[in-house]
This record gives structure tokens, C-alpha cells and sequence, in this order.
């Protein structure tokens, strides 16, 4: 049964069906299957209804929707030009900068494919005049937006959090670590391709224009206060900072900036609204079909075929990153955590591994796999944004794949590099 559902699944792929279709058609399938018809049909619908029915996941559309809007504004500019002033003078300042603008614009939209645009719009036209290569300067965009993925607010811990009975609060404060990490990989890395390469500096920003962009930079940088302040200073949840940051961006945006107007906020409303609905049917096609699979013992069946259950802590770390890495390759990052979570929980259980640090490894390896070919989402963003062929916009990829991978080794024999921060908060 499992091989007919995923057959079913990868054929409706490869005719070109959206993501929504294969799972669903896979859920039917196996609900067929499983009651000889579809007299039980009821059933199927009562679990994607619990799919989105937890409360938790109102924080996503508010979170695409606050990134929306600073997208479209002026917020994340402001930001950027706060980096390069800082750190654009230097050997390798300019993609340090953007990296660093990743990471930042990640902690107020916890989306790789907003990140992208927002951050590779305005920058990589400066690094190509600058003298970098287009092959590197796509390649650090995709790659570093992947730290938007592990910086709260984080949708891809949203929806493992609301799958697995894991705390989003502690998910998001144990991403802080390893993304910073990243961070300065992707730095260092960049300073010794702009040594070798001899890419020239930009002129030093003065004290007074680094105060300039500062001061300018005050209003967007309340987003990381608001959500990392907010939830561990016990103000509010993970789900009512996701609308504090809606309110907060609007009264940027309208009143403070006035970049955007009453009829700009309908058509981000109205743009948030078709991405949420494709997100909520993902969601619930993925609950439907996850407890087909659990009905009918696949989980079992397949990891005892590959002999997880004789692995220890560290081997069975192994095997999710593999999973999820590979699948994030082919599908869509939330449908992969929505399918593969159910199938290693009972083992994640039974070996005593911390949920939170499963979490953050499996966010990780989830990024990772979305700007990797052949059909990562962020890939055909960067296509989309730049209007560059497919080959040029991976072939830069290797090394940052490379750098991705042992940051996601080192998370498993080093896991304090996540939990430090949530034992300090949490414990």
C-alpha cells in the first residue's frame, strides 16, 4: 500500500499537479484502500478539519502577512542600509552585509522565499557592480535566506510545533543559536571569496552616516524586540505576537513611513489571503493523509525496514536529517514536515531525544533542502525574482551546501548550540 500511495503521489507530480492534489488523491486513495470505498469518507474530512484547527497556526497568515507588508515598504531597506554601514567597507563587506540582512529580515518574516526577494532585490545589483559573481551572489542569497527559516518567527516551526505537541515558543529561542551560526560561517566564507577573488571594498561609511542609518533603522528593529522580547518576557504568545506584529507594521508602513497606502493594504491582504489558503489546504491534505499512513502502520513498516530502532540517539539524528534533507529537495518544505514528523515520532519518543532539538535539526535540514536542485522552492524564487537561468542560479551552491551540512553534524554532537538558549530561558 505505502509504494501505491507514494507512486500515486510522484506521478501526479511529474504530470504537474500542484502539491495540494497529490496529497489529497494519495488520502483518498488510501481511505479507499483501507474501508473498500469511501463510506467513511466523513472520516477523511473530520482530519483535515483538525489539521487547521489548531490555534496555533493563526500565526502564520499573521506573519506573512506583517512580511508582506514590510516587504513592500520601506522596513526592509531601512534595515539593509543599517548593515552595509556598518560592515560594507570591509573585504567581503558587501555579501557579509547580505547575509547579515538575511538574518535580520528572517527575524521579522520567518519566510526563505520573502527573504529572497526582499533581501536580493536591492542587494545583488550592488554586488554585481561591486565585482562578485552572479553564480555567488545567487547562491549566498538562496542559501543564507535559509536562516530565515531557523530565526523566530519561524513558519516551518510553527508547523512542526502544531504537528508534534512541541512548544513554539522554546522551538523559536533554540533557533537563535544555530542560525547565528550560520551566520558567521556564511561570513568568514565571504571574506575569503573576496580575498581570493579580489573584490574591491566600499567607501567607509562616516559615524554620522552610520547614526543616520541607525536612527532610521529604530522603527523596523522593533519586529526581533517585539517577538523575542514579547514572548519570553511573558507579554503575550507566540500566536498574539504574530498580530502585534501585523499592527505594528501597519502603523509603519501607513503612518510613520507612509510608503503604502489604504488600497496597498488590500492588495497585501488580498495576496496573503491566496498564499494562506494554499498553506491551510497543504496543512490539512497533509493531516488527512498522515493518518491514513499512521492507520494503516506504514510508519512501522518502513523504519523497521531500514533498522532505526536498533540506532542510537545520534544514528537516528542521522536518519531524519537524511529524510528530510532528500525530501525538501523534491516537495515542498511544509508538506514534508506535515507527512515525514508522524512517521519518526514514535521513535523520536522512544530514545528519549529532546523534541526541541529534533525540531530545530529537522527546521534545518528542511532549509537546506529548499534551495537544493533539483526542485527546491527557494530556487525557483531566485529564477523568478532574477529572471536568471536555472544552472546559474545553483552553480554556485556547493560550498554553501557544504558549510549547511556540517553546521547540521555539528548540531548533533553539539546540541547545547541549540539548547543553550531555551535551558537558560526554560529551565
Amino acid at each position: 500500500m505505502a509504494l501505491s500511495l507514494f507512486a500515486i503521489m510522484i506521478v501526479l507530480l511529474l504530470i504537474g499537479f500542484p502539491m495540494m492534489i497529490p496529497l489529497i488523491a494519495a488520502a483518498f486513495a488510501g481511505f479507499y484502500a483501507l474501508f473498500g470505498g469511501l463510506g467513511q469518507i466523513e472520516t477523511m474530512v473530520q482530519q483535515m478539519l483538525a489539521g487547521i484547527r489548531p490555534a496555533s497556526l493563526i500565526a502564520v497568515p499573521m506573519f506573512i502577512l506583517a512580511a508582506d507588508i514590510m516587504t513592500r515598504g520601506q522596513s526592509a531597506g531601512r534595515l539593509i542600509d543599517m548593515v552595509m554601514s556598518f560592515v560594507g567597507h570591509v573585504r567581503g563587506g558587501l555579501a557579509v552585509s547580505t547575509a547579515a540582512a538575511c538574518t535580520m529580515f528572517g527575524a521579522v518574516s520567518g519566510s526563505t522565499q520573502a527573504t529572497v526577494v526582499a533581501v536580493g532585490t536591492p542587494l545583488r545589483p550592488r554586488m554585481l557592480k561591486a565585482g562578485y559573481k552572479d553564480s555567488f551572489i545567487l547562491a549566498l542569497i538562496v542559501n543564507a535566506s535559509d536562516i530565515a527559516f531557523l530565526i523566530p518567527p519561524s513558519i516551518g516551526m510553527i508547523i512542526y510545533g502544531v504537528v508534534s505537541g512541541t512548544s513554539i515558543a522554546e522551538l523559536f529561542i533554540a533557533g537563535i543559536g544555530p542560525g547565528l551560526l550560520i551566520l558567521v560561517v556564511f561570513a568568514a566564507y565571504s571574506v575569503i571569496y573576496a580575498i581570493r577573488n579580489d573584490v574591491p571594498t566600499e567607501p567607509r561609511a562616516s559615524w554620522r552616516e552610520r547614526s543616520v542609518a541607525v536612527y532610521r533603522a529604530l522603527w523596523p528593529l522593533g519586529f526581533p524586540a517585539i517577538i523575542v522580547g514579547g514572548i519570553y518576557g511573558g507579554v503575550f504568545s507566540p500566536t498574539e505576537a504574530a498580530a502585534v506584529c501585523v499592527l505594528y507594521a501597519l502603523l509603519l508602513e501607513l503612518v510613520v513611513f507612509r510608503s503604502i497606502g489604504i488600497a496597498d493594504v488590500y492588495a497585501i491582504a488580498k495576496s496573503t489571503g491566496l498564499i494562506t489558503a494554499v498553506v491551510f489546504i497543504l496543512v490539512g491534505a497533509g493531516s488527512a493523509f498522515s493518518w491514513v499512513i499512521s492507520f494503516a502502520q506504514i510508519p512501522q513498516q518502513i523504519l523497521t525496514a531500514v533498522g532505526i530502532a536498533e540506532m542510537g540517539p545520534i544514528g537516528v539524528l542521522f536518519v531524519i536529517s537524511i529524510a528530510f534533507f532528500i525530501a525538501c529537495m523534491f516537495v515542498d518544505p511544509i508538506v514534508v514536515i506535515l507527512v515525514l514528523v508522524p512517521i519518526f515520532a514514535p521513535v523520536v519518543a522512544s530514545t528519549g531525544l529532546d523534541p526541541v532539538l529534533v525540531g530545530v535539526i529537522i527546521t534545518l535540514q528542511v532549509a537546506i533542502g529548499s534551495a537544493t536542485p533539483p526542485f527546491g522552492c527557494d530556487i525557483f524564487t531566485a529564477i523568478a525574482v532574477f529572471k536568471r537561468p536555472y544552472w546559474e542560479v545553483v552553480r554556485g551552491s556547493p560550498p554553501f551546501f557544504a558549510m549547511l551540512l556540517g553546521v547540521s553534524v555539528a548540531l548533533i554532537f553539539f546540541p547545547q548550540i541549540a539548547l543553550f538558549l531555551r535551558d537558560l530561558a526554560f529551565r
